[in-house]
Parts: C-alpha cells; sequence; structure tokens
C-alpha cells in the first residue's frame, strides 16, 4: 500500500525554549521590540518572495503548451531550474498531471532540443515527488513516450539519447514492477549490444551522435543493475560478462568509461551475491584494464588520457582485488562516504539532472536520503549553522531537528531486491 507523503516539506524549527534566555539575552531587551518588528519585515518579504515564485512557476507551467517553441523551450528550461535547486513536493504535487501532460506533448511534438528538455523535466519531477503513487502516474503516461522515441531509428538522436537517460532514472524511481524493470533493461541492451564484436570478429561502424546514445543506454542499464535480485544478477553476469570487455576497445573515450565502470559494477554485485565467483576471461579482462589504466597512444587527446587513465586504475582494482576508491561528499554540517560501485552509479545518475542542486537535494529531499539511507532531513538551514559560533547552540539545534524530523520516507527498492526464497 502507497503511502501519500509530503516529501522535504521543511518544517520551521524552534530552536530556542523559555529555559534558553540566558542574562545576556535578557539584558539586550531594550531593543526586542525593534528586533521583533524587523524579523515581522523580514517574514513578509520572504512570504511575498515566495508568492512571487510560485507565480513565475505557473507561468512556466502555462507558458509550456505555447504555440512558440521558443517561449515553451524558455519555460522548460525555468521548471527545470527550480526542481533542481529548490524542494517543490506541495506545489508539484498539485499540478503533477498538468505537467506530465505538457512533457508528453514536448516530446511528442517538439524538435531535438525541446525533447532533450522535456525528458530532463520528466526526471525532476519523479525526484521531487519521490517513490510512490504519484511518481508511478506520472511514469505510466510517460513510459510508452520514452520507449517509442527510444526505439525509433528515425527519431532525432539527440531526444533519443535524452531518453535513454531519463527512462533509466525515471525507472528506478517510479517503476512499481520489477519485471517491467528487466524489460526496460532490455530494450537498453538492444542499442548497445550493436557495438559487442560480431561472431566473425569484426566491429561495427558507428557514428559518434549513436555511440554516444548506446553509452547512454548502457548507463542506465548499469543504473537499473543496482536494483536486480540476486538471481537476476546471475544471469546478467552469465549473458554479458564475456561480451562487456568488447566494448573497451571502443574509439569514443565516454564509451570506454562507461564500459569499465559497468565492468566494475557488475563484478561488485555478481561477488556480493556469490563470493567464489569465478570468471574464465578475467586474466585477458585485466590485461586489457591495465593497458587502458597506463594509455600513452599519441593520437588520443591528453585530457581524455588524463581521465581515462584514472578511471582505469580504480576499475582496475575493483576487478582485481574487489576494491574501491571512497569518497566523501560534504553537504551543510553531514557528510556521506560514496563506498561503493553502486552507490557511485546511483549519486552520478542523480546528479546528472540536479547538478550543482545535488548538495541541496541531499541536505533537504526525504526520497534523495531515503536512496543514499542519510535518515529524515535535519531540517537546519547550512548558512544558518555556519553563521552561528555557539557549539552548545549548534548541538541544541542537532538535537531540535532530530526530535522534530519526520519518519524516514519509505524506500520501496529494498523490498524488490530481495529474493523469495533465496536465503
Amino acid at each position: 500500500m502507497h503511502q501519500n507523503k509530503k516529501r522535504g516539506q521543511q518544517g520551521n524549527v524552534q530552536p530556542f525554549s523559555d529555559e534558553d534566555a540566558s542574562i545576556e539575552t535578557l539584558s539586550h531587551c531594550s531593543s526586542l521590540s525593534e528586533r521583533t518588528s524587523a524579523a515581522e519585515e523580514a517574514g513578509e518579504t520572504e512570504e511575498m518572495a515566495q508568492e512571487d515564485f510560485q507565480y513565475k512557476l505557473k507561468v512556466y507551467i502555462d507558458s509550456t503548451v505555447d504555440k512558440s517553441a521558443k517561449t515553451r523551450q524558455v519555460a522548460l528550461d525555468g521548471l527545470k531550474t527550480a526542481m533542481a535547486t529548490k524542494i517543490l513536493y506541495e506545489f508539484i504535487s498539485e499540478r503533477r498531471m498538468t505537467i506530465t501532460d505538457s512533457i508528453e506533448r514536448c516530446l511528442k511534438k517538439g524538435k531535438g532540443v525541446e525533447q532533450c528538455a522535456a525528458a530532463s523535466l520528466a526526471c525532476l519531477l519523479c525526484i521531487q515527488l519521490g517513490s510512490g503513487i504519484e511518481s508511478e502516474e506520472v511514469f505510466k503516461t510517460l513510459k510508452p513516450v520514452f520507449k517509442t522515441i527510444l526505439n525509433d531509428g528515425a527519431a532525432n538522436t539527440q531526444a533519443r539519447q535524452a531518453c535513454a537517460t531519463s527512462l533509466g532514472l525515471c525507472t528506478l524511481v517510479a517503476e512499481d514492477d520489477i519485471m517491467d524493470v528487466y524489460a526496460t533493461m532490455e530494450s537498453f541492451e538492444s542499442l548497445f549490444t550493436h557495438l559487442y564484436v560480431r561472431e566473425d570478429g569484426s566491429r561495427p561502424s558507428v557514428n559518434p551522435q549513436t555511440t554516444q546514445l548506446h553509452t547512454n543506454a548502457l548507463l542506465s542499464w548499469a543504473l537499473l543493475l543496482t536494483i536486480c535480485t540476486g538471481s537476476h544478477i546471475r544471469v546478467i553476469a552469465q549473458k554479458h560478462l564475456s561480451k562487456l570487455p568488447h566494448l573497451l576497445e571502443n574509439d569514443d573515450v565516454t564509451m570506454r568509461i562507461a564500459a569499465g565502470e559497468t565492468i566494475a559494477l557488475l563484478f561488485e554485485l555478481i561477488r556480493d551475491v556469490d563470493p567464489e565467483f569465478d570468471y574464465d576471461g578475467w586474466e585477458p579482462l585485466c590485461e586489457k584494464l591495465n593497458a587502458l589504466a597506463t594509455d600513452c597512444n599519441k593520437h588520443r587527446a591528453k585530457t581524455d588520457k588524463r581521465k581515462q587513465r584514472s578511471v582505469f586504475r580504480d576499475v582496475l582494482k575493483a576487478v582485481e582485488e574487489g576494491d574501491f576508491q571512497s569518497e566523501t561528499i560534504r553537504f551543510g554540517t553531514e557528510r556521506m562516504v560514496i563506498d561503493s560501485w553502486v552507490r557511485k552509479r546511483t549519486y552520478d545518475a542523480f546528479r546528472e539532472f540536479v547538478g550543482s542542486g545535488m548538495n541541496y537535494h541531499l541536505q533537504a529531499n526525504e526520497f534523495i536520503r531515503d536512496v543514499f539511507e542519510l535518515g529524515p532531513p535535519m531540517l537546519i538551514d547550512s548558512a544558518a549553522l555556519k553563521a552561528m559560533k555557539s557549539s552548545r547552540l549548534e548541538r541544541h539545534l542537532y538535537n531540535a531537528a532530530a526530535f522534530k524530523a519526520r519518519t524516514k520516507a519509505r524506500n520501496k527498492f529494498r523490498d524488490k531486491r530481495v529474493d523469495v526464497g533465496e536465503f
């Protein structure tokens, strides 16, 4: 049964109680009325700014159906920026089907750039709504449109690239049936497997834009690997682990890196399921990864080589030793450790859409915090905390927030990852 929760709606934390009033505070009572008046004015100003902001969002929503393609584009971009940088659950929830209809229309009738913006907006809408009945409704409408564009060889390649990426993330957030997740993964497979070496040893030749489409499909496929059941991971490993290394020979550096990271992810997942897992092509694979980690090919750009060598050093460690180079993400007063390929792929996927707003979403978005197991939002404005000198006050704010925070949003993915009867 679905629980409809208000996600990311920050209540007003009252950091002070009557007991906190100190002699020092009381000595400033003479200016209390002035401060109260200033606070009221600040509150009114904030309320007016909020009303103005919501008015702009309503104009953007209305403008997504404008006759002018330029106006529609500006509206889509405005909504994308707003959703990437603020938590707007309540506002969006009331208008989600209106926004969904606009996205559907822009995907079906718009040209390349407009379709790309609409596809990204669909992801941000799901990220705002979180995992539940509301995003499922949105996805039910948009999934067939994504798949139609993705599978249409005559469609705009940029639009197909965007749909490949957006379909992956929307499936992760909003798909309610694990069998449908597998069906979507097969759609991605039908694209990137075109780049596998053929039985006669020949390699297919595709243009850079199509290679990018296949790369996006591979990365979305890898993202959905992170929520597969153990038994399905076994099937995938058996089917693809011997063929994925072919993609490491691709001329495109982005595809080589995507393939390397996907191989590392798949090794991590299969070893979790089967610690004694043994791969026949382990030695030739390690040789290939080592060559990429020390690549000195003069025909490749320096920046490409530098990035490639860095990634493949990590991939080689993953395959040889089951190791992962941990990274710490700091946001506000908190920190999160990216300590696995699963977590890295998930983090990278969300960050692609929210961009510089990722730290804010890690602080305030209940759904994203739930995905990364960070607990309920702490409801503290990091800028306000920074300005406070008193460590005692800081501790008090932490405690107040901890007691008043809402319960953790349900994470339906975890439930679906367990194989019944496997243990």
